[in-house]
């Protein structure tokens, strides 16, 4: 597989250079939504949606999306990166989170002027980190589920039974939970140092750790909408 050409040369899913974020902090909220594979961030940030507002983005749903897309020229090279559990270029990724912003302001202009993003399984590692926050949008904080490395294997494992997904088989999910020790990690250890991480337990139930999240969001000044 050829590697990704330079970002001048993907105009359409490459990260331009900017002097200024696409997006002010002061009218929109981005939270980022990090935890191992298996930690139980789609289930919760449902929750969220359904109670906060939120509009709830997850970089791997939109890489799975864009893998299928007929006509997308890095299609393949997706499929590949998610297949061996490794982390797809920061300039895709960082760009279809932009696009998917964008489209959602866009349909809404008239009805909001303050927006909610959770983006789900982002930032992976540094480099995307950095960029989002100096490309797209500086984030609020970073909401960390916790949840040890034997049970977040044990959902994946009940999950794929169902889920389709070519990535919850026993060998992905091993190096996926590597690669998540080995570059995510230091992403949540960074915003932690800047008081930027609000870290909540992921071996309960459901319910539990959402009441434990609702603590904390409210802890951080946002209030439920519903």
């Amino acid at each position: 597989m050829p590697a990704l050409p330079p970002p001048a040369d993907n105009p359409k899913l490459s990260a331009p250079d900017k002097n200024t974020p696409t997006f002010s902090p002061d009218h929109i909220s981005v939270i980022y939504v990090l935890g191992g594979p298996g930690a139980g961030k789609g289930t919760q940030c449902a929750n969220l949606v359904r109670d906060y507002g939120f509009k709830h983005l997850s970089a791997g749903d939109l890489l799975r999306a864009e893998q299928d897309r007929p006509d997308s020229q890095f299609g393949n090279m997706i499929k590949e990166y998610i297949a061996d559990g490794r982390i797809v270029p920061m300039e895709v990724t960082v760009q279809l989170l932009e696009n998917a912003m964008t489209e959602e302001i866009n349909s809404q202009k008239e009805q909001s002027t303050v927006r909610r993003f959770l983006i789900d399984g982002f930032p992976r590692q540094m480099d995307q980190a950095l960029k989002f926050e100096e490309s797209v949008c500086p984030s609020q904080f970073t909401l960390f589920f916790d949840c040890p490395e034997d049970l977040m294997q044990e959902r994946l494992l009940n999950r794929g039974k169902t889920s389709g997904r070519a990535d919850d088989n026993a060998e992905s999910i091993k190096k996926r939970f590597r690669t998540f020790v080995e570059t995510s990690m230091p992403v949540v250890d960074h915003f932690e140092k800047a008081g930027k991480v609000v870290k909540v337990s992921a071996a309960k139930s459901p319910d539990e750790i959402y009441t434990e999240v609702k603590k904390r969001m409210g802890e951080r000044g946002f209030e439920m909408t519903k």
